[in-house]
Order: structure tokens, then C-alpha cells, then sequence
């Protein structure tokens, strides 16, 4: 393994910090070996490990619609089951996260 000897200075958001270096020690993993490993794939992928983009339509917030406006929206996806448009459930949930990074 290399010698670790180069420093690295970054600025944060407090509340950014707080919460990654949170979920970090939860995993056990230092927050230096995250940087690291973070900076490895970017090495691997010869560029970010993530895509980068501004999501093109957002999810419906159901606590502001109406109930015709949810009414047109449930029958869309009807129309699309009934039609074969379907993925499975797995698959939903996946593009979801990638899409919102959650």
C-alpha cells in the first residue's frame, strides 16, 4: 500500500459534515479512507462514480394535490398496467435512488 502523506483541505457544509461523517462511523469507516476511496473510483470510472444530472420530472407530493388532480394521476398509471407499461417494484425503487441520490 502507498504512503499516505498528502493532505487534502476542503470546505464543507457543517451540516453535510455532520451527517456523512455520522453515517461513516456507523460503517466504521474513517472519514480520510471514505475520501480515499472516493478518489479511487474516480481514478476506476476516469471520472465521477455517479451520474451527474438534474432529474427531468420529480415525484407527485400527494399532501398538495387535489383529490381530481390524484384521481388523474391514478388513472394514468392504471391506463399504463392495463397497456404492459410496468417495471418491477425492485427496479422503481433503484432508478428512484439514483435519480434523487437517497
Amino acid at each position: 500500500m502507498a504512503t499516505k502523506s498528502a493532505n487534502l483541505y476542503a470546505r464543507i457544509e457543517p451540516d453535510v459534515k455532520e451527517q456523512a461523517e455520522g453515517i461513516l462511523a456507523t460503517l466504521g469507516i474513517p472519514a480520510s479512507i471514505a475520501i480515499n476511496m472516493f478518489y479511487k473510483q474516480i481514478i476506476l470510472n476516469r471520472g465521477l462514480p455517479f451520474d451527474v444530472k438534474i432529474p427531468t420530472a420529480r415525484p407527485i407530493d400527494i399532501s398538495n394535490i387535489s383529490a381530481e388532480a390524484l384521481d388523474a394521476e391514478l388513472e394514468k398509471g392504471y391506463a399504463d398496467m392495463v397497456s404492459g407499461r410496468t417495471k418491477p417494484a425492485a427496479q422503481v425503487f433503484a432508478d428512484i435512488r439514483k435519480d434523487y441520490n437517497i
